[in-house]
């Protein structure tokens, strides 16, 4: 029987060509054996390779470029493991960023304590709902997305992290305008790219292109800005994720839509304009 290690270097030697990352071989590795986590296949180099068949398999979809996350069918997000598939984008760490930066910022506004209703508008996987949930006991957060396939993720995900959040089928707001629901705050992770040519080539293949691409028109941020006191009942926050080159866009957008109210945009950890809060009152 093979050794972990053996296989593990041997794969590092063959991938190089196809440029597959080490990382991304231990969590197919740690998928195969059954670890917890892929720093184990370096603490249990010794250990016999359990399923070599379910290794060599996902190995062979790693090398054509399909991302790891879709192999396992699980993506790590602020400590949680997700359940994900091709009709999720992958969670990125500029989404946990922007969980983050609503954990801190929300108690500007709000008491966060305070039950406060909370839309996160195309939820995907539902990584950032499940985070706020759990973090804010007493919000009541719902999650819409436009594709039917993706809120099966998503429910899937809220089973096994143990939440309790109602999910909408539609475009940006329409959903809970049909409801007649009123909002404290909205949550978004909309489309938002530009320029096709900058998405690396796993993304365009694999990723849902959806949830990917920003139609200027029909984006979810004028969408969500023309709409807005549909939902408002009191002040509403808004907290988006946003694409680095859209700061033209955005503002002209809130010039256009949006009365009496203040905004800010927000840089990543690495420097790149990323987010964009905005406060109605």
């Amino acid at each position: 029987m093979a050794k972990v290690f053996e296989v593990y270097n041997k794969a590092i030697s063959e991938g190089k060509e196809y440029g597959v990352i080490s990382h991304d071989l231990r969590v197919l590795l740690a998928h195969a054996q059954g670890y917890l986590e892929p720093v184990d296949v370096l603490l249990h180099k010794d250990d016999e390779v359990k399923d070599i068949f379910l290794f060599e398999s996902g190995f062979a979809l790693l090398k054509k470029g399909v991302p790891v996350e879709y192999i396992v069918n699980e993506a790590s997000f602020l400590g949680r493991k997700l359940y994900v598939d091709g009709n999720v984008l992958i969670p990125r760490m500029e989404t946990e960023e922007l969980v983050s930066k609503i954990s801190e910022k929300v108690s500007d506004y709000y008491d966060p304590r305070n039950y406060l209703v909370v839309a996160d508008i195309g939820t995907g996987s539902g990584a950032i709902a499940i985070v706020l949930k759990q973090s804010f006991k007493n919000w009541l957060v719902n999650a819409s997305d436009t594709s039917k396939k993706a809120l099966e993720v998503a429910e899937r995900n809220f089973k096994a992290n143990n939440v309790n959040i109602p999910t909408m089928l539609g475009p940006s707001l329409q959903p809970y305008i049909e409801a007649k629901m009123n909002l404290d705050i909205i949550v978004s992770n909309p489309p938002y790219i530009r320029n096709r040519d900058e998405v690396q080539q796993s993304v365009k293949e694999y990723e849902p292109a959806s949830a990917l691409y920003l139609e200027e028109g029909k984006s979810v941020y004028e969408d969500i800005f023309r709409d807005y006191k549909k939902v408002k009942r009191g002040s509403l926050w808004m907290a988006f994720e946003i694409g680095y080159d859209l700061k033209e866009y955005l503002t002209e957008l809130m010039n256009r839509y949006l009365e009496d109210y203040e905004y800010e945009f927000a840089e990543d950890i690495d420097g790149m304009l990323r987010f964009l809060f905005v406060y109605c009152r």
